[in-house]
């Protein structure tokens, strides 16, 4: 078993299959002729994996994945990243999801959840012994990962979650939402994103909470007080929103990691976001460490 994790990311790890389709809300019709259909390794758990392991952390895996030909992506795409994977057996087999990729990047995906029973579990043991080897913990929203944030929370790690495009009321969300000490999440569901992020901190031990908003920015809670962090500039045209707010979250937890307040933080995980939005959805390439930096240097004292 690891001693010197940095990131311990639980859960998401999957298979999607990318279906680039000439607009979304996608016209009904009985066919329509698209690019080629491709499968690939990689969900919101794997993006936040590589992403913070890019960056130079020391990063493992854990996460219930089958015993079949999509488990196999996933192991040989942490292999070949040279990530650390704890597997747990999932007998249903491994989750995966359909994605609708628009030509102006937005995505629209469609998720197996008939993937797990009630009995499908990561092992408390093995979660607590990686945990105390861990600086931080990162938790997918994915199932079975709510039964191991109790566990999480008696090792004593600093826990990350990402409600992804939560609305606000959805219950499943809420033990995420309320036990993590640091909190992502979507603003596209949330008709007053600054309510929510305030209830989320009130209600639960969350210190910080960010609010990413796309082409808009993204807004920081932090010390009582919100503030917005406004976009920048992808390097290259945008082509698909897929795993933009893991790499913002990746690239948060890289500056949280590094001792920089959270403003800071931030625009590490807008510049890795910004990134994310010029790789095509077949592709799972991530922001390097040196060209984060590259990128916040030539930002300079907009900083």
């Amino acid at each position: 078993m690891p001693t010197d994790i940095d990131v311990l990311v639980l859960g998401g790890a999957g298979v999607d299959t990318i279906v680039h389709v000439p607009e979304l809300p996608l016209p009904f019709a009985d066919s329509h002729m698209v690019p080629a259909i491709e499968t690939r390794a990689g969900q919101t758990g794997d993006f936040v994996a590589m992403g913070v392991h890019a960056l130079g952390l020391r990063t493992h895996h854990i996460d219930v994945i089958g015993d079949d030909h999509p488990g196999e992506l996933i192991r040989a795409l942490h292999r070949d990243r040279g990530i650390a994977l704890t597997e747990v057996p999932l007998p249903a087999g491994t989750k995966r999801a359909v994605n609708l990729v628009s030509p102006d990047g937005r995505r629209l995906s469609l998720y197996d959840n008939t993937r797990f029973g009630e009995a499908d579990r990561l092992p408390p043991a093995t979660v607590a012994e990686l945990a105390a080897a861990s600086r931080h913990a990162h938790v997918s929203l994915t199932q079975p990962c709510a039964h191991a944030l109790p566990t999480l929370r008696e090792s004593g790690v600093t826990v990350s979650t990402d409600l992804h495009d939560w609305d606000g009321r959805e219950p499943y969300h809420e033990a995420f939402a309320y036990e993590a000490d640091l909190v992502f999440l979507s603003a596209a569901a949330l008709t007053d994103p600054e309510e929510t992020m305030r209830r989320i901190a009130a209600r639960g031990r969350a210190e910080v909470v960010v609010a990413t908003a796309g082409a808009e920015g993204a807004y920081l809670l932090a010390d009582g007080e919100v503030t917005h962090v406004p976009a920048v500039a992808p390097p290259a045209p945008v082509v698909d929103s897929n795993g933009a707010g893991d790499a913002f979250a990746a690239g948060y937890l890289f500056g949280l990691l590094s001792g920089e307040p959270p403003l800071r933080c931030a625009l590490y995980g807008s510049f890795a976001g910004a990134h994310a939005c010029t790789v095509p959805a077949t592709r799972t390439d991530v922001i390097r460490r040196d060209q984060l930096l590259a990128r916040v240097a030539e930002h300079g004292d907009r900083a």
